[in-house]
């Protein structure tokens, strides 16, 4: 499946900073792949229209079982509340048993930088996952 492109959701103010969030998901087996699929296509519709969203684009390699999603929000606040509110939050839960590794980054960027760049993105996802491991041993 190709990357759904960066969509804009509301507009950003011509000044200022977004909090950005940048994630990588990896399902346990492949039958795990259409269910995450498919519930990550209701989150990708509900980021659509979120309050505070200026950004997101999703990557799903199916045959890998890794899903990324990367999305600037008017500050983290507003990102907090998209994934409390249905149906995100209750997607979360129900994916959690699913999931083999889930990582996360979050960073404030200028406006002016926006739309981030996918290898950003995968920079600060990867430089995450050494960090995360290194506090796991």
């Amino acid at each position: 499946m190709p990357t759904l492109p960066w969509t804009v959701p509301n507009p950003p103010p011509p000044h200022g900073t977004a909090y950005v969030m940048a994630s990588r998901f990896e399902v346990r087996t492949l039958k795990d792949v259409p269910r995450f699929f498919l519930r990550s296509m209701t989150a990708w519709k509900q980021v659509r229209s979120a309050p505070g969203a200026y950004g997101a684009s999703l990557i799903a390699q199916p045959a890998r079982r890794v899903f990324y999603t990367l999305s600037a929000w008017q500050d983290r606040d507003a990102l907090y509340a998209y994934a409390r509110t249905e149906p995100h939050r209750g997607i979360m839960t129900s994916l959690r048993s699913t999931m083999r590794t889930s990582t996360f980054t979050f960073w404030e960027v200028d406006i002016t930088g926006l739309p981030i760049t996918w290898d950003d993105a995968r920079r600060r996802l990867a430089e995450q996952a050494r960090t995360d491991a290194a506090g796991d041993a």
